[in-house]
């Protein structure tokens, strides 16, 4: 009797496995990626935004296995994602850190994804061609938290009562990771690719713990490509599994990001140059931001001797590059006092609305639009600034790739 109940204590504390604790350790690790893959190829890529179709086998995988240790629904998942790309950092999207504040999405980030899988509308608007088979309907979507409660069972099971802290990690790593970094941290602090038209930021070039979510900037300027990564420093582990599975025969890339590609300087930008620029618009713009960061520090002793304030220089840094609607109300008046007291940045800030017009403006023809491109190049390279000389010479050596 003794050892049967020694045996029971001993299964309690070490599980099937016996597993001493920095194996258990590993296995959390190797369980919590399989998640953020599933969650990033699976809901992100295929379902969301089609970047990729997936071989059923495959695709069933990482559904069931989002049932087992996350308890999320497809069709939830994916409605809410494509409100916010469709509202992005306006009213309406349902986790932009611009609209409920950073501290309330990174903490309280599952919460609002809870909040909006409950409007109806949102499913019934956004979540068209998610799964909606036998299983989905009477277990996954019907019995979501059975999934997690199956997992619980298994991993203390497995591991005994460190099974505990193995499922409470399991718990915690999609909330925090993608609820809180992903769509906190990503739309708020980071560095940024492409001037896209809403706040979104890469956290980091190489994205590997959350599956490349973190090059987030890249993403939202790309939506569609089933890759996220564009410059060369910059890793997405997904993309690997991805390249992993197409060699197999289990998954088809649908789209990657477009590539700058330079040649020689036309004498005249042209209609294929107008091509290029709108194809790589985005990139296009950072660019130009680039320059424009460059000629306000440039600027800066001019900016001192005229008695423009810490706070002013702080402004023209942080935001004279960005669209006049993206600058907070509060810095508006520093930027345009800045702009009425420097002819160079004014002319800058005038001349990359004018670009951005090339493909805003779509009441006009593609002749006009290649003609206005021209003059543009013209003035800007007889204006006597050197930094718009010189990027209006890269604009009319741009080609597609």
């Amino acid at each position: 009797m003794e050892s049967g109940w020694n045996g029971l204590l001993t299964f309690l504390a070490d599980g099937l496995t016996g597993a001493a604790w920095w194996q258990v350790l590993i296995v959390a690790l190797v369980l919590t990626h399989i998640t953020i893959v599933s969650v990033t190829l699976y809901l992100h890529r295929h379902q969301a935004h089609r970047a990729l179709d997936l071989h059923p086998v495959v695709s069933h995988f990482f559904r069931f296995w989002l049932w087992l240790t996350t308890g999320m629904v497809t069709k939830e998942w994916t409605s809410i994602h494509r409100k916010h790309h469709a509202k992005c950092e306006q009213e309406g999207d349902p986790h932009s850190p611009q609209v409920f504040g950073i501290k309330k999405v990174f903490w309280e980030g599952a919460e609002l994804y809870r909040a909006e899988a409950k409007n109806v509308d949102t499913l019934e608007r956004y979540g068209h061609g998610t799964p909606d088979d036998w299983i989905e309907r009477h277990l996954y979507a019907r019995h979501s938290r059975l999934g997690v409660s199956l997992m619980l069972i298994i991993d203390v099971a497995l591991f005994g009562a460190l099974g505990l802290a193995v499922w409470a990690v399991q718990m915690v790593w999609i909330p925090f990771w993608a609820a809180g970094v992903v769509n906190g941290i990503g739309h708020f602090w980071g560095y940024r690719n492409f001037e896209a038209p809403d706040a979104s930021t890469n956290v980091s070039p190489w994205g590997i713990i959350i599956g490349g979510e973190e090059l987030h900037n890249n993403h939202h300027t790309y939506p569609t490509s089933a890759k996220f990564s564009v410059k060369p420093y910059e890793f997405d582990i997904g993309w690997v599994y991805i390249s992993a599975l197409a060699k197999l025969g289990l998954a088809k890339p649908k789209k990657t990001p477009p590539r700058l590609a330079f040649g020689d300087v036309k004498p005249v930008a042209d209609e294929k140059t107008l091509e290029a620029i709108i194809a790589n618009r985005y990139e296009v713009m950072a660019s130009y931001a680039r320059e424009m960061r460059a000629a306000v520090r440039a600027e800066l002793e001019t900016l001192k001797t005229r008695s423009a304030d810490a706070s002013m220089i702080k402004a023209a840094r942080r935001w004279l590059h960005r669209d006049d609607d993206k600058v907070p109300p509060q810095y508006k008046a520093k930027i345009e006092k800045i702009r009425a007291e420097n002819p160079t940045l004014a002319q800058m800030h005038a001349m990359r609305e004018e670009l951005r017009q090339l493909w805003s403006n779509t009441s006009v023809t593609r002749e006009q639009l290649a003609r206005d491109l021209q003059a543009w190049c013209h003035r800007a390279e007889a204006s006597g600034i050197a930094a718009l000389r010189e990027f209006s010479l890269r604009l009319r050596a741009l080609r597609h790739a």
